[in-house]
């Protein structure tokens, strides 16, 4: 099988693979909602891949990291807040929506591209 790849591509595909991991983590921290001393897990992967593309660098295809939330908790421990799961969730979703359709965008067009030929 062909590989066939660029920086764009790739970067797509890591940006898929972060939004996944985010959206696992909202989904793990809405389920732990009422389980004490739970702290809310937060998703980072857009600063390290902003700085591969930055410097040039093929992007790394990782989740990125996975930290807990330092925000206050309430007298149970937990600080997972459902409003802001719910905005977080809204938002990955949609922007994995339009990565997805950006790469699709890109394997039309070499699609396209290897038909008239």
């Amino acid at each position: 099988m062909i590989g066939i790849s660029d920086t764009t591509m790739t970067t797509l595909h890591a940006a898929l693979t972060g939004l996944a991991q985010r959206q696992r983590v909202s989904n793990d921290n809405i389920a732990n909602i009422n389980t004490p001393g739970f702290l809310a897990g937060r998703t980072d992967f857009e600063s390290s891949l902003r700085t591969q593309v930055a410097d040039g660098d093929t992007p790394a295809i990782t989740g990125g990291s996975v930290s807990r939330s330092l925000a206050a908790t309430r007298t149970d421990g937990n600080n997972v807040d459902l409003d802001s799961e719910t905005v977080i969730a809204t938002e990955t979703g949609l922007r994995y929506q339009l990565a997805l359709q950006a790469l699709n965008g890109k394997y039309d067009l070499l699609s396209s591209a290897m038909r008239t030929q």
